[in-house]
C-alpha cells in the first residue's frame, strides 16, 4: 500500500488552511501626513483588515512627515506603502490600497466568496 501524498489528504490541507487563519499579523502603514492619499489608505487597510483579520492583527501607522529617518531605515520609496511585517516573509504593498484584490494577494489572504 502506498504512502499516501500529505500534499493531497483532505487533512493536510484543512490543517494548513486552520494555521493561516490563526497567524497574527503585524502591519506597518507608512504615509506623508493627512493627505488625501494618506487618509484613504489609513481608512482602506483599516476596513480590509476588520473584515479579514478581525483579532488577529496589529496595525501601526507612522507619518514619515513627523518621523522622516524611519523612510530611509524601512528604505521606503513611496507613500503610503504597507509592510507585513508578520507572517514572514515580509511583504509590501505600495498605494492608498484602494484594490481590496490587490492588498489580499500581498498580505497573503483568499479574499471572501461573493
Amino acid at each position: 500500500m502506498a504512502d499516501k501524498n500529505p500534499i493531497d489528504s483532505k487533512e493536510s490541507y484543512e490543517h494548513a488552511l486552520k494555521n493561516s487563519q490563526d497567524q497574527f499579523y503585524i502591519l506597518r502603514l507608512y504615509v506623508i501626513g493627512s493627505s488625501p492619499q494618506s487618509i484613504r489608505a489609513i481608512s482602506n487597510i483599516k476596513n480590509i483588515c476588520e473584515e479579514h483579520l478581525q483579532g488577529r492583527y496589529e496595525l501601526n501607522v507612522i507619518d514619515l512627515h513627523q518621523q522622516p529617518q524611519l523612510a530611509y531605515g524601512e528604505q521606503i520609496i513611496a507613500s503610503p506603502t504597507l509592510i507585513r511585517e508578520l507572517p514572514l516573509p515580509l511583504r509590501r504593498i505600495i498605494g492608498d490600497m484602494s484594490n481590496e484584490d490587490r492588498v489580499l494577494v500581498g498580505l497573503d489572504l483568499c479574499p471572501k466568496i461573493k
